[in-house]
């Protein structure tokens, strides 16, 4: 498995697993296919926010993808990595799939003093694979305002 970044003739691919992955019991509520289109359009145009990648195995097929967002943090001390989706094909769950994609992203950003995730809570799977990698619960209440 190796990531690659996203390029326009993922277009059609990448939005059928982003639809797929919010239609699935991963997630909390669907989200407006716009968003898809419009985070779609921010990965090809500029890295400073979010990067796109898709998962492929070998012969180039499509496992899976990832989105990034990007910031910079007081309390870890520089630029953490928000892995904002990661989404591997149900074919190739419980495969390494993930472990190595997050494997992957962490060597993509080497300079990031932080990678920041979140799990549903039903999603025992993905909480446990975050674990055994060595991501920690954090105790905040998380917020949001959502403005649109």
């Amino acid at each position: 498995m190796h990531l690659r970044r996203v390029k326009a003739s993922d277009r059609e691919v990448y939005l059928k697993m982003v639809h797929d992955f919010y239609h699935s019991p991963a997630v909390l509520h669907p989200v407006p296919d716009e968003h898809f289109e419009r985070t779609f359009e921010e990965i090809l145009r500029s890295d400073v926010y979010s990067d796109g990648f898709l998962l492929e195995d070998e012969d180039g097929r499509c496992m899976g993808y990832a989105v990034t967002a990007k910031g910079f943090s007081q309390e870890c001390g520089g630029q953490f990595v928000w892995v904002d989706e990661l989404y591997v094909l149900p074919d190739h769950q419980g495969k390494g799939v993930g472990t190595e994609a997050l494997r992957q992203l962490q060597a993509y950003y080497p300079d990031c003093k932080r990678f920041r995730l979140e799990v549903e809570p039903d999603n025992e799977d993905a909480a446990r694979l975050y674990q055994r990698l060595g991501f920690e619960v954090l105790p905040y209440r998380q917020y949001v305002m959502d403005k649109f």
